[in-house]
Protein backbone atom coordinates (compact mmCIF):
# COMPACT_ATOMS: atom_id res chain seq x y z
CA UNK A 1 0.00 0.00 0.00
CA UNK A 2 2.91 2.33 0.92
CA UNK A 3 4.12 1.28 -2.39
CA UNK A 4 1.88 1.96 -4.67
CA UNK A 5 0.58 5.50 -2.40
CA UNK A 6 4.54 6.47 -3.13
CA UNK A 7 3.74 5.43 -6.80
CA UNK A 8 0.75 7.59 -6.74
CA UNK A 9 2.56 10.93 -5.80
CA UNK A 10 5.32 10.79 -7.91
CA UNK A 11 3.20 10.65 -11.43
CA UNK A 12 0.03 13.10 -9.60
CA UNK A 13 2.80 15.55 -8.94
CA UNK A 14 3.96 16.67 -12.19
CA UNK A 15 0.63 16.91 -13.27
CA UNK A 16 -0.80 19.01 -10.52
CA UNK A 17 2.10 21.61 -11.59
CA UNK A 18 1.33 21.40 -15.00
CA UNK A 19 -2.30 22.39 -14.25
CA UNK A 20 -0.76 25.10 -12.07
CA UNK A 21 0.69 26.72 -15.03
CA UNK A 22 -2.81 26.86 -17.04
CA UNK A 23 -4.35 30.29 -15.82
CA UNK A 24 -1.07 32.26 -16.54
CA UNK A 25 -0.37 30.44 -20.58
CA UNK A 26 -4.73 31.65 -20.37
CA UNK A 27 -3.92 34.80 -19.32
CA UNK A 28 -1.21 35.60 -21.71
CA UNK A 29 -2.89 34.19 -24.54
CA UNK A 30 -6.30 35.82 -23.69
CA UNK A 31 -4.18 39.22 -23.49
CA UNK A 32 -2.46 38.67 -26.74
CA UNK A 33 -5.61 38.11 -28.82
CA UNK A 34 -7.01 41.10 -26.86
CA UNK A 35 -4.03 43.61 -28.19
CA UNK A 36 -4.39 42.29 -31.07
CA UNK A 37 -8.21 42.86 -31.98
CA UNK A 38 -7.67 46.32 -30.56
CA UNK A 39 -4.66 47.22 -32.41
CA UNK A 40 -6.38 46.30 -35.95
CA UNK A 41 -10.11 47.55 -34.07
CA UNK A 42 -9.08 51.20 -33.42
CA UNK A 43 -5.57 51.59 -36.10
CA UNK A 44 -3.33 53.59 -34.01
CA UNK A 45 -0.31 54.78 -35.78
CA UNK A 46 2.13 52.14 -36.18
CA UNK A 47 4.70 54.61 -34.53
CA UNK A 48 2.67 54.13 -31.02
CA UNK A 49 1.53 50.96 -30.59
CA UNK A 50 1.99 47.85 -32.23
CA UNK A 51 0.17 44.34 -32.92
CA UNK A 52 1.91 41.34 -31.66
CA UNK A 53 1.88 40.05 -35.16
CA UNK A 54 3.34 43.53 -36.31
CA UNK A 55 6.10 42.53 -33.66
CA UNK A 56 6.40 39.31 -34.60
CA UNK A 57 6.91 40.23 -37.74
CA UNK A 58 9.85 43.02 -36.86
CA UNK A 59 11.60 40.50 -35.25
CA UNK A 60 11.45 37.81 -38.19
CA UNK A 61 12.87 40.54 -40.67
CA UNK A 62 15.55 41.77 -38.45
CA UNK A 63 16.90 38.95 -36.86
CA UNK A 64 19.89 39.38 -38.89
CA UNK A 65 20.81 42.05 -36.48
CA UNK A 66 18.79 41.72 -33.83
CA UNK A 67 20.35 37.73 -33.06
CA UNK A 68 24.10 39.61 -32.27
CA UNK A 69 22.65 41.89 -29.99
CA UNK A 70 20.44 39.81 -28.39
CA UNK A 71 23.91 36.95 -27.80
CA UNK A 72 26.12 40.22 -26.39
CA UNK A 73 23.72 41.03 -24.09
CA UNK A 74 23.31 37.60 -23.01
CA UNK A 75 26.70 37.24 -22.64
CA UNK A 76 27.10 39.84 -20.45
CA UNK A 77 24.01 39.60 -18.39
CA UNK A 78 24.95 35.73 -17.72
CA UNK A 79 28.46 36.42 -16.63
CA UNK A 80 27.47 39.50 -14.59
CA UNK A 81 24.99 37.30 -12.73
CA UNK A 82 27.68 34.42 -12.43
CA UNK A 83 29.98 36.67 -10.71
CA UNK A 84 26.92 38.08 -8.47
CA UNK A 85 26.31 34.75 -7.28
CA UNK A 86 29.32 33.33 -6.42
CA UNK A 87 30.89 36.38 -4.84
CA UNK A 88 27.00 37.14 -3.44
CA UNK A 89 27.23 33.87 -1.66
CA UNK A 90 30.92 34.54 -0.33
CA UNK A 91 29.79 37.42 1.09
CA UNK A 92 26.65 36.69 2.87
CA UNK A 93 29.01 34.02 4.64
CA UNK A 94 31.50 36.26 5.27
CA UNK A 95 29.43 38.93 6.94
CA UNK A 96 27.13 36.15 8.85
CA UNK A 97 30.62 35.10 10.30
CA UNK A 98 32.09 38.84 11.25
CA UNK A 99 30.63 41.51 13.10
CA UNK A 100 33.71 43.50 11.56
CA UNK A 101 32.82 42.33 8.21
CA UNK A 102 29.00 43.18 8.78
CA UNK A 103 30.22 47.09 9.41
CA UNK A 104 32.57 47.72 7.25
CA UNK A 105 30.69 45.61 4.00
CA UNK A 106 27.19 45.95 4.05
CA UNK A 107 26.70 49.36 4.68
CA UNK A 108 28.77 49.78 1.11
CA UNK A 109 26.62 47.38 -0.42
CA UNK A 110 23.48 49.10 0.76
CA UNK A 111 24.76 52.45 -0.76
CA UNK A 112 25.68 50.74 -4.30
CA UNK A 113 21.86 49.95 -4.17
CA UNK A 114 21.27 52.99 -3.85
CA UNK A 115 23.12 54.85 -7.06
CA UNK A 116 21.33 55.68 -10.22
CA UNK A 117 22.29 53.14 -12.94
CA UNK A 118 22.15 56.50 -15.07
CA UNK A 119 24.62 58.42 -13.11
CA UNK A 120 27.08 55.07 -12.53
CA UNK A 121 27.34 54.12 -16.09
CA UNK A 122 28.86 56.71 -17.61
CA UNK A 123 31.69 56.24 -15.15
CA UNK A 124 32.08 52.72 -16.13
CA UNK A 125 32.13 53.91 -19.43
CA UNK A 126 35.03 56.28 -18.84
CA UNK A 127 37.01 53.34 -16.99
CA UNK A 128 36.31 50.49 -19.32
CA UNK A 129 35.29 51.96 -22.46
CA UNK A 130 32.69 50.73 -24.81
CA UNK A 131 33.72 46.61 -23.88
CA UNK A 132 31.29 44.86 -22.41
CA UNK A 133 33.50 44.49 -19.46
CA UNK A 134 31.98 47.55 -17.78
CA UNK A 135 28.55 46.36 -18.36
CA UNK A 136 29.34 42.71 -16.98
CA UNK A 137 30.55 44.30 -13.82
CA UNK A 138 27.54 46.79 -13.78
CA UNK A 139 25.22 43.58 -13.77
CA UNK A 140 26.96 42.31 -11.09
CA UNK A 141 26.94 45.40 -8.93
CA UNK A 142 23.66 45.59 -9.36
CA UNK A 143 22.86 41.87 -8.94
CA UNK A 144 24.90 41.13 -5.76
CA UNK A 145 22.81 42.76 -3.03
CA UNK A 146 20.00 40.37 -3.30
CA UNK A 147 22.03 37.70 -2.61
CA UNK A 148 24.24 38.58 0.20
CA UNK A 149 21.42 39.70 2.39
CA UNK A 150 19.40 36.51 1.58
CA UNK A 151 22.56 34.49 2.13
CA UNK A 152 23.22 36.43 5.54
CA UNK A 153 19.30 35.83 6.54
CA UNK A 154 19.51 32.26 5.84
CA UNK A 155 22.57 31.85 7.58
CA UNK A 156 21.09 33.53 10.18
CA UNK A 157 17.39 31.69 10.69
CA UNK A 158 19.19 28.47 11.11
CA UNK A 159 18.15 26.70 13.84
CA UNK A 160 21.00 26.60 16.26
CA UNK A 161 20.12 22.71 17.04
CA UNK A 162 21.99 21.91 14.12
CA UNK A 163 24.87 23.18 15.08
CA UNK A 164 25.27 21.55 18.54
CA UNK A 165 24.53 18.71 16.80
CA UNK A 166 27.00 18.71 14.17
CA UNK A 167 30.03 19.62 16.12
CA UNK A 168 29.11 17.33 19.33
CA UNK A 169 29.33 14.40 16.69
CA UNK A 170 33.27 16.09 16.26
CA UNK A 171 32.39 18.04 12.61
CA UNK A 172 34.53 21.41 13.15
CA UNK A 173 32.75 25.05 12.86
CA UNK A 174 33.99 25.32 9.22
CA UNK A 175 32.93 21.90 8.50
CA UNK A 176 29.49 22.78 9.99
CA UNK A 177 28.87 25.73 8.42
CA UNK A 178 29.77 24.05 4.49
CA UNK A 179 27.66 20.97 4.83
CA UNK A 180 24.71 21.96 7.21
CA UNK A 181 23.97 25.42 7.14
CA UNK A 182 23.93 26.46 3.81
CA UNK A 183 22.43 23.32 3.01
CA UNK A 184 19.45 24.72 5.57
CA UNK A 185 19.49 27.91 4.08
CA UNK A 186 19.81 26.96 0.61
CA UNK A 187 16.16 27.25 -0.11
CA UNK A 188 16.25 30.85 1.11
CA UNK A 189 20.00 32.14 -0.64
CA UNK A 190 17.92 30.43 -4.22
CA UNK A 191 15.36 33.26 -3.10
CA UNK A 192 17.86 36.11 -3.35
CA UNK A 193 19.23 34.25 -6.38
CA UNK A 194 15.65 34.51 -7.78
CA UNK A 195 15.08 38.08 -7.31
CA UNK A 196 18.74 38.75 -8.92
CA UNK A 197 17.97 36.92 -12.17
CA UNK A 198 14.94 38.76 -12.89
CA UNK A 199 16.57 42.05 -13.69
CA UNK A 200 19.66 40.63 -15.02
CA UNK A 201 19.32 41.45 -18.29
CA UNK A 202 17.54 44.13 -18.29
CA UNK A 203 20.29 45.99 -16.47
CA UNK A 204 23.20 44.68 -19.03
CA UNK A 205 20.38 46.38 -22.18
CA UNK A 206 20.28 49.75 -20.36
CA UNK A 207 23.86 49.84 -19.29
CA UNK A 208 24.42 49.44 -22.87
CA UNK A 209 21.65 52.18 -24.04
CA UNK A 210 23.99 54.57 -22.10
CA UNK A 211 27.09 53.70 -24.29
CA UNK A 212 28.16 50.27 -25.85
CA UNK A 213 29.11 48.90 -29.06
CA UNK A 214 26.95 46.13 -29.85
CA UNK A 215 23.83 44.55 -27.38
CA UNK A 216 20.07 45.46 -26.86
CA UNK A 217 20.70 48.42 -25.62
CA UNK A 218 22.37 49.82 -28.99
CA UNK A 219 19.78 48.18 -30.77
CA UNK A 220 17.13 49.64 -29.03
CA UNK A 221 18.86 53.46 -29.40
CA UNK A 222 18.88 52.90 -33.26
CA UNK A 223 15.24 51.03 -33.28
CA UNK A 224 14.12 54.62 -31.17
CA UNK A 225 15.91 57.21 -32.98
CA UNK A 226 14.15 55.72 -36.39
CA UNK A 227 10.71 55.42 -34.95
CA UNK A 228 10.44 51.47 -35.23
CA UNK A 229 7.95 50.81 -32.27
CA UNK A 230 7.67 47.03 -33.54
CA UNK A 231 11.21 46.82 -33.43
CA UNK A 232 11.28 48.72 -29.77
CA UNK A 233 8.98 45.65 -28.63
CA UNK A 234 10.81 43.12 -30.75
CA UNK A 235 13.70 43.80 -28.48
CA UNK A 236 11.37 44.03 -24.96
CA UNK A 237 9.97 40.73 -25.36
CA UNK A 238 13.52 39.23 -26.39
CA UNK A 239 14.54 40.39 -22.69
CA UNK A 240 11.48 38.74 -21.22
CA UNK A 241 12.22 35.90 -23.08
CA UNK A 242 15.87 35.61 -21.93
CA UNK A 243 14.65 36.26 -17.83
CA UNK A 244 12.01 33.58 -18.83
CA UNK A 245 14.65 31.29 -19.68
CA UNK A 246 16.80 32.39 -16.53
CA UNK A 247 14.63 31.71 -13.87
CA UNK A 248 13.79 28.34 -15.42
CA UNK A 249 17.40 27.59 -15.54
CA UNK A 250 17.67 29.10 -11.33
CA UNK A 251 14.91 26.73 -10.99
CA UNK A 252 16.23 23.94 -12.28
CA UNK A 253 19.45 24.39 -10.31
CA UNK A 254 17.64 24.83 -7.07
CA UNK A 255 15.46 21.38 -8.30
CA UNK A 256 18.83 19.21 -9.15
CA UNK A 257 20.76 20.55 -5.88
CA UNK A 258 18.38 20.56 -3.38
CA UNK A 259 14.97 19.35 -4.35
CA UNK A 260 11.53 20.67 -4.35
CA UNK A 261 10.06 22.90 -1.97
CA UNK A 262 7.56 19.94 -1.10
CA UNK A 263 10.55 18.06 -0.38
CA UNK A 264 11.68 20.04 2.67
CA UNK A 265 8.32 18.94 4.72
CA UNK A 266 9.07 15.84 7.54
CA UNK A 267 7.39 13.08 6.63
CA UNK A 268 6.67 12.79 10.07
CA UNK A 269 4.47 15.41 10.85
CA UNK A 270 2.01 13.86 8.36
Amino acid sequence: MAFHSSLRNHTERPRRQAWRHWPTVVTVVALLLIWQVWVDAAHPPVTMVSSPTQIVRSAIISWPTLWPATCMTFIEGVCGFAIACVLGVLLGIGIHCSRTAYAALFPLLTAAQTLPLISIAPLFLIWFGFEPVGKIVIVAVFAIFPIVVQTMRGLAAVPAFYDDVAMTCGASRAWTLFHVDLRVAARQIFGGVRVSAAYVFATAATAEYLGARSGLGIWLQAAYNSFQTPRIFAATFVIIIMTGLLLLAVHAVERLTIGAPADDNDPDAQ
